[in-house]
């Protein structure tokens, strides 16, 4: 009934098929789960850090650990050596901290579970961010408040774009970047001081695709 042209044809056909499948698969399977998406995406961790603890109750800077996030594209996670500059005088011999104290003897960094993430094919550089007064907050959430750090926002293409539309929703005076605590003096709005930020600051953030996709 069929021509061989026609059985080849029936045959690529099948194999394309075949293929979509799989690609849809994967991809559902890599970009629709939790690990992903992350939103809630909780990890437990090698070791068990409290920000709600250091960030919150003890008020530590968050440049303390994450040193480079003013001057690099990514923000940094400490090394053993800033945990132990503190721990080798406070809970020294704690067994909590028993894997920092071997990461700190041998070198051997401490294999932490990552939660924030975008994707491969975005590019993201947090030292812009904060130095124009974009808040660590309005990516990561109240960090100061978590025992356990979770995915607090999407970090999805449309929610960045949201932000890069209306900045002034997320726009705080430089000083109070790391103030986790932080509100808009009375009387004062979160719009109002962010559209004067925005104007001294001259920010126009991109919204076209070369903006992220480099």
């Amino acid at each position: 009934m069929f021509t061989r042209r026609a059985d080849q044809v029936m045959a690529a056909a099948l194999v394309g098929l075949i293929l979509t499948a799989l690609s849809v698969v994967g991809f559902t399977y890599y970009y629709a789960m939790p690990s992903y998406t992350r939103v809630g995406y909780a990890p437990t961790q090698p070791v068990a850090f409290s920000h709600k603890i250091h960030a919150g109750q003890l008020g530590m800077d968050c440049r303390y650990c994450h040193t480079h996030v003013e001057e690099s594209p990514h923000s940094n996670v400490p090394t053993s050596q800033v945990c132990q500059s503190c721990h080798t005088q406070i809970k020294a011999n704690s067994p909590l901290l028993a894997e920092v104290r071997q990461s700190w003897a041998t070198g051997e960094a401490i294999e932490w579970e990552r939660i924030h993430k975008v994707p491969e094919y975005v590019y993201f550089n947090h030292s812009i961010h904060v130095k124009r007064g974009v808040s660590c907050v309005s990516c990561h959430g109240k960090i100061n408040e978590m025992t356990v750090v979770y995915h607090d926002q999407p970090l999805s293409m449309g929610w960045c774009l949201e932000c890069h539309r209306n900045p002034e929703n997320h726009l705080r005076p430089v000083g109070e970047v790391y103030n986790l605590d932080w509100v808009p003096p009375t009387g004062e709005t979160q719009q109002n001081i962010g559209k004067e930020l925005a104007e001294l600051a001259r920010i126009n953030a991109p919204q076209h695709c070369g903006g992220c996709h480099r």
